[in-house]
């Protein structure tokens, strides 16, 4: 059961990038992407506010929850910025490095030093992803890696994403996976509407025009998002943090497989032999 929950998560998260990449080519802004995906969130969430007690609910669910909500309506928003500048194809082993970051947070916040296999693991990692891009005449491929708009977006919503994932955590132990799943969605509605005001606030009647031709793919990407979410909790709290990040990892395949199959994106055996040597590295990191 706890295997199927996993890749559950992991195909769901995977097809919900697709719409969200597809969403993106059909002109819509990425801020205004989310916000819509936020309000399909809610329509699932609120009738679901009936299966529980929310006022059995206490002080430290709510305090993690909300800052849960925040970091991870960010990182939705750098996420969704990130697919519309760069190929499925790349941003999917890019996901090798929330291991990489996630080790970094731990050796400053908690003076975690990563063993000799830990280093090694980045090295690999970092060694994998030189070859998502094809050699450039004028500058070398790390740097056109690390100097990609859309790969320095990825790496900000993975640091939001990483930082979430300590209240998230907390969320669920004080309150269980549904309460947690439903009040991620609801807190993040207003909080992604804020955003979409303070930003793109001019964008947003062009965008509305266009969603009225979009309807399906927004509930499908709503969907996908809450399925994901719910499945993530579910694996946080049944504590199968540890493996289930190793099998996240294999996302990473799925989606250089989706990007060449859906998007025709090129290079598609160089990516993954890259993201093969980037799941290595990861695990390597992971396990030391």
């Amino acid at each position: 059961m706890e295997m199927l929950v996993v890749l559950g998560r992991l195909l769901f998260s995977a097809f919900a990038n697709v719409f969200q990449k597809q969403l993106t080519h059909r002109g819509l802004h990425p801020f205004f992407i989310v916000f819509a995906s936020y309000v399909v969130l809610a329509v699932i969430c609120l009738p679901l506010l009936w299966t529980f007690n929310p006022f059995q609910l206490n002080t430290n669910f709510w305090i993690n929850i909300f800052f849960a909500a925040l970091l991870d309506m960010a990182g939705t928003l750098f996420l969704v910025m990130s697919l519309s500048k760069t190929d499925l194809s790349v941003f999917g082993p890019l996901n090798a490095y929330k291991v990489v970051i996630s080790m970094l947070l731990a050796l400053v916040f908690l003076g975690e030093i990563p063993s000799l296999q830990g280093f090694t693991g980045v090295a690999v990692i970092v060694a994998g992803s030189y070859f998502l891009f094809p050699p450039k005449a004028h500058q070398g491929r790390l740097w056109h890696l690390f100097t990609e708009k859309g790969v320095q977006f990825r790496f900000l919503s993975i640091l939001l994403f990483s930082v979430g994932t300590l209240p998230l955590k907390n969320a669920v132990v004080a309150g269980g996976a549904l309460p947690t799943t439903v009040f991620w969605c609801l807190i993040g509605l207003p909080l992604a509407g804020l955003a979409q005001w303070l930003f793109v606030r001019d964008n947003f009647k062009a965008d509305v025009a266009l969603t009225k031709n979009q309807i399906y793919p927004f509930v499908y990407l709503g969907c996908m998002i809450f399925l994901m979410q719910y499945m993530t909790m579910l694996v946080f709290s049944q504590l199968l943090v540890a493996y289930s990040l190793a099998l996240f990892q294999l996302s990473m395949v799925l989606q250089v497989f989706l990007g060449y199959r859906i998007f025709n994106e090129k290079h598609v055996l160089r990516r993954l032999s890259a993201c093969l040597v980037m799941v290595g590295g990861s695990l390597m990191v992971l396990y030391a």
